[in-house]
């Protein structure tokens, strides 16, 4: 019976003194980095480098495609299959599917869709069952109780037990209102929509490296062609001159100069079609193909006037479309929402707990309880904590504004370059389509003098050069005509959807 008494004795004692433990502490605001950019790095840009010619060659204006970091690798993608034969629209889905450009964003935005989902558990109901079996044996006097019974001869025990008890219970918590964490489950999913918009960046991105680096492997397969077509030129001239020799209607030195030529024609076949396999494996690298140049590639995008768009309007369809403008804007409404669960910490909160349960020394001999209680919690002194965090939630919203207005400054100068590269590449294209009607004109007058031996071979060294030079700057021209318009497709944003309107694919 005595013990019997004190374990019940115990039990309310519990239950006293899991009623005065401290009320759980209010929801830290959520902290975020100081920057908003993805953290991996890489860039796909367009820039100008001299491209191998002749030394007659002019200054033109000669676009490459720049590619660095994850993109410029891929996954192997052996999971699709490949015939040998490579569209641009394959090229470019291939990359969307296997470059590493949108890897690590693709797990940002995973991660990001997780920490959401954690910000809204503190919102949402919290369910949890256990089941306690316990064997206790208590000392009252080291808990501090001491019960004197005014019973002559009978004195309360100090040490009780060994005794059992059962508890299965269920609890349930609910937050009823807390600014706080509402702000940061808000904050979170601008989080979400910013790492899927950086996403949708990088597709672009990846579009602007695929399209790049297909059309620089058509402008070298265009050399390649070139060069062979003048080999076939010299070889003529040279045979020519040794006919000539044989007769005696040309000197010794006539024969050599065309033989140089003839090797030097050689000699730049061999390094063009050296930079075709180059640039073939660049693209292989690129859409996660084998490595290797053991591919054909079956589209050719020739010259097609430029997209009917003004600056202005493409502005404001850039403005409207662009992928990174509007994860930089996502980046700053996650900020202000950071910034305000911050403040929004001295507010008060309010959560309701409850559990039920059956308790008893065994299942048999047990009974239901159950508890409901309402926390009203009310910040008074936080030793300052509120303060440190809103500074540091309004540091981040300086960054990410900032950010902002530098994104909104790089696509005005990505689509004024864009339109600036379209407008030379144009009107150069246009000038080395004339030159090389010329320069083929002239090489032909020159070869008729030079088989009436009006002049020596020297002149039709010249012109034939001039023909080189003509070919190759024709071929640059239409290739830097074709990426600029790429380039505006991807600065004016949705670049996949805008690649073939552009190019006019078929």
């Amino acid at each position: 019976m005595t013990i019997r008494y004190c374990a019940v004795l115990l039990f309310v004692l519990g239950a006293i003194l899991q009623a005065q433990a401290p009320p759980p502490q209010g929801t830290p605001a959520a902290q975020l980095p100081l920057s908003g950019r993805p953290g991996q790095g890489g860039s796909v840009n367009t820039v100008e480098t001299p491209v191998p010619g002749v030394t007659s060659s002019v200054n033109t204006l000669n676009t490459s495609m720049q590619v660095q970091g994850p993109y410029a690798g891929s996954v192997a993608g052996t999971a699709k299959p490949f015939s040998g034969k490579l569209s641009l629209r394959e090229a470019v889905a291939r990359g969307l599917e296997y470059n590493l450009g949108t890897e690590g964003l693709t797990q940002a935005m995973r991660q990001a869709r997780g920490q959401a989902r954690v910000a809204r558990s503190s919102l949402l109901p919290n369910l949890n069952g256990y089941l306690r079996e316990a064997v206790e044996t208590e000392n009252l006097a080291a808990l501090g109780l001491r019960i004197h019974v005014p019973i002559p001869g009978f004195s309360f025990p100090t040490i009780v037990g060994p005794f059992n008890y059962y508890d299965l219970r269920a609890t349930l918590t609910q937050t009823v209102a807390d600014l706080t964490a509402l702000n940061n489950y808000r904050s979170a999913q601008e989080l979400v929509k910013a790492n899927e918009a950086a996403l949708r960046d990088a597709r672009d991105l990846v579009v602007l490296a695929a399209s790049g680096a297909y059309l620089q492997v058509m402008a070298a397969e265009a050399r390649v062609r070139s060069a062979q077509a003048q080999i076939d030129t010299a070889q003529a001239l040279f045979k020519q001159t040794q006919d000539r020799r044989a007769v005696g209607l040309n000197p010794q030195i006539d024969v050599n100069r065309s033989q140089v030529q003839l090797q030097t024609q050689q000699q730049r076949l061999m390094s063009l079609q050296n930079d075709v396999a180059k640039q073939k494996i660049n693209l292989a690298r690129l859409v996660g193909l084998p490595v290797n140049d053991g591919y054909e590639i079956t589209d050719d995008i020739p010259y097609s006037p430029a997209p009917d768009l003004t600056i202005e309007q493409a502005l404001k369809q850039a403005y409207e479309t662009r992928a990174d403008l509007q994860s930089a804007e996502a980046q700053v409404r996650a900020a202000e929402r950071t910034r305000s669960a911050a403040r929004w910490e001295h507010l008060p909160s309010l959560a309701l707990s409850a559990d039920y349960g059956a308790i008893g020394v065994n299942p048999g001999q047990s009974h239901g309880t159950f508890t409901v209680v309402g926390t009203l919690r009310i910040p008074i002194w936080q030793g300052g904590r509120t303060e440190g965090e809103t500074q540091e939630a309004d540091a981040a919203l300086g960054q990410r504004r900032a950010e902002l207005e530098d994104v909104r400054g790089r696509i005005e100068a990505d689509v004024r370059d864009a339109f600036l590269d379209l407008k030379t590449a144009a009107n150069q294209l246009e000038v080395a389509r004339n030159n090389q009607q010329v320069a083929r004109e002239t090489l032909t007058l020159t070869r008729q003098r030079f088989e009436a031996g009006i002049t020596d071979a020297v002149e039709v060294t010249q012109a034939q050069e001039s023909v080189v030079s003509a070919d190759l700057d024709y071929i640059t021209s239409v290739f830097a005509h074709n990426l600029s318009k790429v380039a505006l497709a991807r600065a004016i944003g949705r670049a996949e959807e805008r690649l073939g309107q552009f190019l006019k694919m078929p």
